[in-house]
């Protein structure tokens, strides 16, 4: 079977794909450029693709409707919102993603991020890089920070990158608590974390993280009431989605101070425009939504793909079929 595989991937798994599959490897992250669904159908019958392998691509209907060579898709991304899976499905076509892909990355940026606030950990390397660190003693007081460690941290979303963050906070002695209506409250105890609801969330919280996709429930779940329920000392870190928060109320409230700082890997616009008002604070740490990239999280989506392709050849179902209907009805 022929294989094409748009997403980057670990040259070592790409290698053990090629050894049951014809691999064609054009990773989008090289040729800066995703396919349309024109060129898609084309391939596909044209070069008789019947595995495709996508991270960024759009696959919409009318590549299931005319691309009938098709037999497997492979998605290195938990979420599936540029898959058309209805018609997926229709077509009898498997589609496998890779849940949790890079939690572990998210995690530790996100508690990097907390750091970098709590520590002015930018600040302190511009004054060093810059010449600016003159009087040996000065950084010690104006820089002066906050440590994690018995602060009360507020997690909105405790799926996959929620309860990673969690884990590594119990190590900084952390109180954690969380706000998630999809996890039983048991589920928290279990782990030591407090379940508690959204307003409580944000008036407890030293430091508040967000770990909610972006969904019909959860556009706009924290407004401008909620954000005024927080602390003065409290820190907002977003490394999950812009469209959850209401970023007009958040970004009033780090302008007038009446929180102490916020860190963001997410943004409405991506780059950021030059005029965007985060820009002008100086109460704030900013990174170019880097929480998945890791070398670690593309071998990770990498053997995901490959275990269930590997079962699929095998005509065994794959552990992450998002489309399992499917498969109940015979289709191998």
């Amino acid at each position: 079977m022929k294989a094409l595989i748009l997403a980057p991937f670990d040259p070592s798994v790409l290698r053990r794909l090629g050894q049951t599959l014809d691999v064609t490897y054009e990773s989008w992250m090289e040729t800066k450029r995703l396919l349309s669904p024109q060129e898609f159908v084309d391939r596909i019958q044209g070069q008789g693709i019947e595995i495709i392998v996508v991270e960024a691509d759009f696959l919409p209907r009318e590549v299931f409707r005319n691309a009938r060579n098709l037999k497997f898709v492979g998605v290195c991304r938990a979420d599936l919102a540029h898959i058309d899976m209805a018609a997926a499905t229709e077509s009898e076509v498997p589609v496998v993603n890779t849940p949790a892909r890079n939690a572990t990355a998210v995690a530790e940026l996100t508690v990097g991020l907390m750091l970098s606030l709590m520590r002015n950990i930018p600040a302190a390397h511009n004054m060093v890089r810059s010449g600016s660190w003159g009087d040996p003693t000065a950084a010690y007081f104006s820089l002066r920070g906050s440590e994690i460690w018995d602060k009360v941290v507020g997690i909105v979303g405790f799926g996959a990158i929620g309860r990673q963050v969690a884990k590594r906070l119990q190590a900084f002695e952390a109180r954690i608590i969380a706000y998630d209506p999809y996890v039983e409250p048991d589920q928290m105890r279990a782990v030591q974390v407090a379940a508690v609801d959204l307003d409580q969330l944000m008036a407890q919280s030293d430091i508040i993280t967000l770990h909610c996709a972006t969904t019909e429930q959860t556009v706009g779940l924290i407004g401008a009431k909620q954000i005024a329920l927080m602390k003065p000392t409290a820190y907002f870190v977003n490394a999950a989605s812009a469209y959850v928060v209401d970023q007009g109320a958040l970004i009033q409230a780090l302008t007038e101070r009446r929180i102490a700082g916020g860190a963001f890997d997410v943004y409405q616009d991506w780059p950021v425009k030059p005029d965007d008002p985060l820009l002008k604070l100086d109460n704030v740490v900013l990174t170019p939504h880097i929480g998945g990239a890791t070398a670690e999280t593309i071998l990770r989506h990498s053997q995901m793909i490959t275990d269930d392709v590997e079962r699929f050849l095998r005509g065994e179902k794959p552990e992450h079929l998002v489309n399992p209907q499917i498969w109940k009805e015979g289709v191998s």
